[in-house]
């Protein structure tokens, strides 16, 4: 579309058709579009009214409502299946809680930029490739590659969503940032929309029982299913109809949230040195570690997806450079104590994974880190530490699809 819209920026009736087609996909391209063509009038005007803020609430078309309440109710089925089926919940939910949202948010995002058949086939073809794998896996009691494959598949759907979002583009960094964004909205509005559905559920238990009835176990299973499946669904697309809704919400909390990282961090590092807890010795303690890595990884992806969307921030970039050192330094001692434990114990499919894990992490974050020092000495802008973030992503899916579908083979179904 984004060709489309420079042969036509003078035409402002194609515009007009363009943007009526959609609405969405038009507005995402031409922001992605206008840096390049500012200062044209038309292009101007389009850019003010693309940005006009509405205060108003959009619900979309009723076609797309439909097709999302159709969505909701799905993945609540979904979520019921050991209800209706004979299959026990110990052994659907580890496997299958994935299937009922990622899917589905795929399947949205597949539709709204209307992928070539080549594409939404090869989405199926995944996806349908990781439920026959994981539901096929022996239903052994203790298997360790069974555990790493459900804990992986969630990030293997993660990224199918991503390439449904992209659009299935090759180099296109922005839109790749883009969706680091849109899951850090996401988390905040289906955040807001639970917490709303708690308050609705306390209310509606509370009230019921007052008058003698208790419903707590019919409403779990029969309403609150359904809205848990639901909240995802419903806070894409209202993040997708409405960004202005978190648009300046998730700013906010990722510059908020970097410095008392940082600080939190350090002081984090200072008390290992007195706890006396030992990564190299302390199984869980490595595990924990690895989790916090993990977390403060995602801090920093997100919030240069927004520092980049929202434009330079110098201070907003050193905070960010000092976290990326001293995740650097955490991982560094985590892949210390993960290669200890392996020469010392040997070889099995967790310590494996969480090294394999731990070195792409190392290399990522040493890619930022460069680009952030580089951004701080003038050398470059913020916009190539996304690069360095999207230019990446592709890795891990890779590296999910080789602990999902090849770690069980590889290593006996141990």
């Amino acid at each position: 579309m984004k060709e489309d819209i420079r042969i036509h920026l003078n035409d402002s009736r194609q515009l007009e058709k363009m943007y009526r087609a959609n609405k969405n996909n038009f507005k995402r391209e031409f922001s992605e579009l206008y840096p390049e063509l500012k200062g044209n009038a038309l292009a101007d005007f389009w850019n003010e009214r693309l940005n006009y803020e509405n205060e108003e609430i959009n619900w979309g078309t009723g076609r797309e409502l439909g097709i999302v309440i159709i969505a909701s109710l799905f993945a609540g089925l979904i979520a019921r299946l050991p209800d209706l089926l004979p299959i026990t919940d110990a052994f659907f939910y580890p496997r299958n809680t994935a299937f009922v949202i990622f899917p589905l948010l795929t399947a949205y995002f597949a539709w709204k930029n209307k992928l070539s058949v080549g594409k939404i086939v090869f989405i199926v073809f995944t996806i349908i490739a990781g439920m026959l794998l994981i539901n096929f896996l022996p239903d052994v009691r203790k298997s360790d590659t069974l555990i790493l494959a459900c804990i992986h598949l969630p990030l293997f759907l993660w990224s199918v969503l991503g390439f449904a979002f992209v659009g299935g583009r090759q180099n296109n960094e922005q839109r790749r940032l883009g969706f680091l964004k849109y899951n850090g909205d996401l988390i905040v509005m289906t955040t807001l929309i639970l917490i709303s559905g708690a308050i609705l559920t306390g209310i509606t238990i509370g009230l019921f029982s007052l008058i003698g009835f208790n419903i707590e176990e019919y409403y779990f299973k029969n309403v609150a299913v359904f809205g848990l499946a639901a909240a995802p669904i419903i806070g894409t697309y209202l993040t997708q109809t409405n960004p202005q809704l978190v648009g300046k919400v998730s700013p906010v909390i990722a510059k908020l949230f970097s410095p008392l990282v940082v600080v939190m961090l350090s002081a984090y590092l200072i008390a290992i040195l007195y706890s006396g807890k030992d990564p190299y010795q302390d199984r869980d303690f490595l595990l924990i570690f690895n989790a916090l890595l993990i977390g403060v990884l995602a801090i920093i992806f997100f919030s240069i997806a927004e520092t980049s969307n929202s434009g330079k921030s110098r201070v907003q970039t050193g905070i960010l450079f000092i976290l990326s050192v001293l995740t650097v330094l955490v991982n560094g001692i985590a892949l210390s104590a993960i290669l200890f434990r392996i020469s010392e114990f040997g070889i099995t499919p967790n310590r494996i994974a969480v090294l394999g894990g731990n070195m792409l992490i190392l290399i990522n974050l040493l890619l930022v880190t460069l680009q952030l020092f580089r951004v701080l000495a003038k050398k470059s802008d913020i916009t190539s530490v996304g690069k360095s973030i999207s230019f990446y992503l592709p890795v891990y899916f890779i590296w999910t699809i080789i602990v999902t579908f090849f770690f069980p083979f590889i290593f006996g179904f141990k």
